[in-house]
């Protein structure tokens, strides 16, 4: 029994509740606000938002957030002491209400509720609830990933790809930076095929059950599109890095700057070579 087993079980109910109220606004969206030229958010990331912050309160009231709408909410220590969200201190919950928002404005069926907490600036739970599917993609630190809810029907623990050839890969490719064409073809050539799908956080807690055999996005990427999934990926038996092959969770990086490698440790060194294009 891991010992986070109640936060696990609570965030697991809430990102249900939070993915059936996306299901009943799905391709009905009345509004839609444009963050930049290429991100947008609806009214569905704001009520999905606020219902999970309200029952993170609720249930943990002493705990941090940090959210993609509304940014840092400080927590209370013990003795009363305000403590930030990214001070890397104490508990706090990362939460992306709807990641893959353009896909569901739009109608597509790949997007996700992502709940992690964070503890002494490392991830310790992550949830990752696929409302089009009703399935849950879960992990604790201490215990194994788990999918809830899945075609297989009882939940049950999942592992990482086992494939023995990197040209059988199917991967969740989005390069940038210098050379970034040559690098890309050269990936390409290596695997079976490359994908984007528009939402970074289950393309990564695919890996955890292989249903993608590696993920590697090189910047773009911020805190609550990680935290969950990159655990649930690393409990799934992948190794997961930072670009430069250090360590995937930071909870003070800066907004849209983060990159991320998982695949499984046999492969892991070569797609990183790749990347960097060496």
């Amino acid at each position: 029994m891991s010992r986070y087993a109640a936060e696990l079980a609570f965030a697991l109910e809430v990102a249900q509740r939070a993915g059936e109220l996306q299901m009943e606004r799905y391709e009905r969206v009345g509004r839609i606000d444009y963050k930049s030229a290429r991100d947008v958010v609806t009214e569905v990331d704001h009520l999905s938002e606020a219902l999970i912050l309200d029952a993170i309160r609720a249930a943990f009231p002493g705990d941090a957030l940090l959210a993609e709408e509304t940014g840092e909410h400080h927590g209370r220590d013990g003795d009363g002491t305000g403590r930030t969200a990214t001070s890397g201190l104490g508990r706090v919950w990362v939460v992306d209400p709807l990641d893959g928002t353009i896909n569901y404005a739009n109608g597509i069926p790949f997007f996700c509720v992502s709940i992690a907490l964070v503890e002494g600036g490392r991830p310790v739970i992550g949830v990752v609830h696929d409302p089009t599917r009703g399935e849950s993609f879960a992990a604790t630190i201490d215990g194994p990933a788990i999918v809830h809810g899945s075609a297989r029907g009882a939940s049950h623990e999942i592992r990482a790809s086992d494939k023995d050839k990197l040209s059988d890969f199917v991967i969740s490719m989005a390069l940038a930076g210098r050379s970034v064409s040559t690098r890309g073809r050269e990936i390409r050539k290596a695997v079976r095929v490359p994908r984007s799908m528009g939402s970074a956080a289950l393309a990564l807690a695919y890996v955890g059950n292989g249903r993608f055999d590696a993920f590697v996005q090189q910047g773009g990427l911020s805190t609550w599109d990680i935290a969950a999934a990159g655990l649930i990926a690393e409990r799934g038996g992948a190794t997961v890095t930072n670009l430069d092959g250090g360590p995937w969770f930071e909870i003070a990086a800066a907004t849209q700057t983060i990159g991320v490698l998982a695949a499984p440790p046999a492969h892991h060194g070569e797609l990183l070579r790749r990347v960097a294009g060496r």
